[in-house]
């Protein structure tokens, strides 16, 4: 039995996690956890577990730590996990550069993994992308359009970010240099070796990432819709059930599905 800890457990992701951990007979809820001074804070989330207000407190309960809140709760339990050598699982993101190497930095020792978007489908296609990108090669314009609900805070998504990761480290190209975030204004004509990544936020748009490699005559697109956060959540049952038997070692979503 595999006991897990949430935090970020009154979330629209958190609760879809601790709804599928209660119905897996290999998994069980060993702690709950939201910000001080949170509305939900006692709310019970299964018989045994109450979302408390400190991963400290409740650290020492399960196996495994999901995390799926903002990157300041994240950089706050840093601590805690580093102390316990516990596995980590970080759905989080908009972290900066800086959050990114203190993270590995601070993780090196226990296991941990971490993913902008932990759907089966979605990192499918960040491989497709990978092996497509150089095949398709510097005559296709290379554009990335992403959409979520009006309540993310964070843009362009992380998604997107590691689908023009995955894409530039194919073509030799730079994440600072050759991307552009959306067009304003006179910009001139597009540069050959330019991404565009470009954000939607309307209504409750789970999430849907596009990406557009355009040619002279034709056009190839790769389109990902998630229609429930369930898609996420079941990524996420498969990356506790990966990293809880995990050697030490900084891992992603494509560690889990063997596709690397």
């Amino acid at each position: 039995m595999i006991k897990v800890i949430v935090c970020g457990a009154a979330g629209r992701m958190g609760q879809r996690i601790i709804h599928l951990i209660n119905e897996e007979t290999d998994l069980q809820l060993a702690g709950a956890v939201e910000a001080p001074g949170a509305p939900s804070i006692g709310v019970q989330v299964s018989p045994q577990v109450k979302i408390s207000d400190s991963l400290e407190k409740v650290a020492h309960e399960g196996d495994i730590i999901v995390d799926f809140t903002t990157p300041k709760a994240t950089m706050s339990y840093m601590e805690v996990v580093s102390k316990l050598k516990k596995p980590f699982i970080i759905g989080t993101t908009g972290f900066s550069d800086d959050q990114l190497k203190n993270i590995k930095f601070i993780t090196q020792n226990l296991p941990c993994l971490m993913a902008a978007n932990m759907s089966i489908g979605v990192n499918i296609m960040l491989k497709m992308v990978r092996e497509a990108a150089p095949i398709l090669g510097d005559s296709y314009d290379i554009e990335i359009v992403e959409a979520h609900h009006h309540n993310k805070k964070d843009a362009p998504s992380g998604t997107a970010l590691a689908l023009a990761k995955e894409i530039t480290d194919s073509l030799n190209r730079s994440m600072k240099d050759d991307i552009v975030y959306g067009r304003k204004g006179m910009v001139g004509e597009r540069l050959p070796r330019e991404i565009g990544i470009h954000a939607v936020r309307a209504g409750d748009i789970v999430g849907e990432h596009t990406v557009i490699f355009a040619g002279l005559g034709e056009r190839l697109e790769f389109t990902h819709r998630a229609t429930n956060r369930d898609t996420l959540a079941r990524g996420v049952i498969r990356a506790i059930k990966f990293l809880a038997v995990a050697p030490a070692g900084f891992y992603d979503m494509q560690d889990v599905l063997g596709l690397k």
